[in-house]
């Protein structure tokens, strides 16, 4: 290992990979003579303590050849007493068997790690530069990762602990390309992939998105002015994503020049494919939520977050919008940037509104203490869930539209254009080209561009629990907001999972006619009406036509055979879905309103 002078270094060592264990060396010049360390609880962007510490082992310190001993102050915190200032090198392993992005893996297939799982975090010397040093890859792997490379080979620095955390590694044989977005380099790595991968499509549509959000956050916006080159650079030299692809899994983690997600290999592109298949939509929205990240939590982020405690929890009341108006923007992206179009995008926002509108939790939290909530309540989700928590994500980015459209559709006195657009972009610049902001500093910005009572009506629907006013704010779009034809689920309130021939109840929704019945989350379903069901919608078919709204259903619960006896409702469903549809003759405004809204 290669002697360091002023920095924390880290050697990052392949143990064992079959035991999926790394080796981890810290090296830490002139130490404080009662030197404390600690891991991280939880990593930023993902608000859940994950107590990161019970996979390290075998901590061992050690100045020169003298033994130290190591003293364990908290689940996740140690001290050590030093002698000298000589040079203070710990050792220990962590055992990496996390497949999702917020953690470490290792096989003899694959390696991934987030510094927050594998680096101690040096009390007292944070803000100093740190650099890593990968050691043991297994024959043929590659690297890949946004941190800036060192001086040496496999090593890479950081500014300080805060940039070290914040650049994920992908270790392995992957495939891997790269594309130009506004001039700036960007590339893309996909592990775990089908050979029949379409690289070339997944890099031209990654592209399209980055620099319609280039140009979202830098172009030039003055009316009349053609999208070219944008007026100011992003913040950051070069981008990387990150995608593990697997049989089954979804979901994302944005950091300051790069992003990890998982998919499934299924909805990547397929050489020969040219349609556009749902979960490859589905994919293309994370892309583009992660990247909106970028500026938006990882620059633009709340005002708590301005320094992190990586030791407990860190609350804020914002996620609704950093979460939610991101989600917004992510879906929004892709008709803008001509990857879906109009009609599709229009499936996807009532899919997200039957979603929110299904959940009667949203009767009972506001998107405000959702947010505060996240840390217990959001990702720590249960049979109860639905009944009780509204997602920031879903109800936030229906918050983040209502804006949109009520700012769109104003009269303004000068005649010019306002929308979200334009306030996403003050807060930029009014935090200083992204900075720590406050709930009052969106409130003002809102006042400044919409008015004072709209500025009172979003604080209603972030602090409140009434269903928003989208179906009139989308009329004045030229957009008709109606009741789809509800499931046999959503009629009755019931979350089922059917597998197997085997149908199991997940979650029963509050005041529906399946809680009035009886049913409770674990019921397996046998049968209804004295005929054996696999599918839960074929209960339908076995109606009686002398008694149609009267069901008769057997179900097992804890060993024991019930019969449970439920009205089937006639009227509106406990979970009615929405559908969105262009009116036939949308006034002129209408549609001139409409183009300017999903064409940015």
């Amino acid at each position: 290992m290669r002697p360091v002078a002023d920095v924390v270094h880290y050697q990052i060592e392949i143990a064992d990979a079959q035991a999926h264990l790394f080796r981890v060396t810290l090296t830490l010049a002139a130490p404080a003579a009662e030197q404390a360390f600690s891991l991280p609880v939880w990593i930023p962007g993902s608000y859940m303590v994950r107590e990161f510490s019970r996979h390290l082992s075998g901590l061992r310190a050690r100045q020169g050849q003298r033994e130290l001993a190591v003293q364990q102050t908290s689940k996740c915190a140690w001290q050590v007493r030093c002698s000298g200032r000589a040079a203070l090198v710990l050792s220990y392993q962590v055992y990496a068997f996390d497949t999702s992005v917020r953690a470490a893996f290792l096989d003899t297939e694959r390696g991934f790690f987030n510094g927050t799982s594998l680096c101690l975090r040096v009390h007292g010397r944070e803000h100093e530069a740190h650099g890593i040093e990968l050691a043991g890859l297994l024959p043929g792997w590659q690297v890949a990762t946004g941190m800036r490379a060192g001086r040496g080979k496999a090593s890479y620095e950081a500014a300080d602990y805060d940039e070290l955390v914040d650049h994920p590694f992908e270790l392995g044989k992957f495939w891997r390309g790269q594309f130009s977005a506004a001039g700036v380099p960007h590339e893309f790595v996909v592990a775990g992939a089908y050979p029949i991968l379409d690289g070339e499509r997944l890099l031209r549509d990654a592209q399209r998105i980055c620099e319609a959000q280039i140009n979202f956050w830098h172009g030039d916006h003055k009316p009349g002015k053609r999208v070219g080159k944008p007026a100011g650079k992003p913040p950051f030299e070069r981008y990387v994503f990150l995608l593990n692809a697997v049989d089954d899994s979804y979901g994302g983690l944005e950091h300051r020049a790069s992003t990890a997600l998982i998919a499934a290999r299924r909805d990547l592109p397929r050489l020969g494919q040219a349609e556009l298949s749902e979960g490859y939509v589905r994919l293309l929205g994370l892309i583009s939520h992660e990247y909106f990240h970028t500026w938006n939590v990882k620059r633009l982020r709340p005002d708590v977050f301005a320094s992190f405690d990586y030791g407990q929890e860190n609350y804020t009341q914002l996620l609704w919008f950093f979460e939610g108006f991101t989600s917004y923007y992510d879906e929004l992206f892709l008709v803008r940037s001509g990857l879906i179009d109009e009609a599709r995008y229009l499936k996807l926002l009532a899919s997200t509104f039957s979603g929110v509108l299904a959940a009667p939790g949203r009767k009972h939290q506001s998107v405000a203490q959702s947010s505060f909530d996240a840390w217990v309540k959001y990702y720590r989700q249960d049979e109860n869930t639905p009944n009780a928590v509204v997602s920031y994500y879903t109800k936030g980015s229906m918050v983040a539209m209502a804006l949109d459209l009520a700012l769109r559709s104003a009269d303004q006195p000068s005649g010019c254009s306002v929308h979200l657009d334009a306030l996403m972009r003050l807060l930029w610049q009014r935090s200083g080209g992204g900075g720590p902001i406050g709930e009052a500093d969106i409130m003002a910005a809102v006042t400044e561009l919409g008015g004072a009572a709209l500025a009172q009506d979003l604080t209603l629907w972030v602090h409140g629990t009434d269903d928003l006013p989208l179906p009139a704010l989308l009329e004045r779009f030229g957009l008709r907001w109606a009741a789809d034809k509800a499931s046999l689920a959503q009629r009755i309130g019931l979350r089922v999972s059917e597998e197997n021939g085997s149908i199991v109840v997940k979650q029963v929704l509050q005041g529906s006619a399946a809680l009035a019945a009886g049913f409770c989350a674990g019921d397996e379903i046998l049968a209804c009406n004295g005929w054996r069901l696999r599918k839960l919608e074929d209960a339908l078919l076995c109606l009686q036509p002398e008694r149609l709204a009267q069901m008769e259903w057997l179900v097992v619960r804890d060993q024991r055979v019930l019969t449970l006896l439920l009205h089937l409702p006639t009227g509106e469903a406990a979970a009615t879905p929405v559908a969105l549809s262009p009116e036939a003759k949308a006034p002129a405004r209408a549609l001139s309103l409409r183009r300017a809204w999903l064409g940015g």
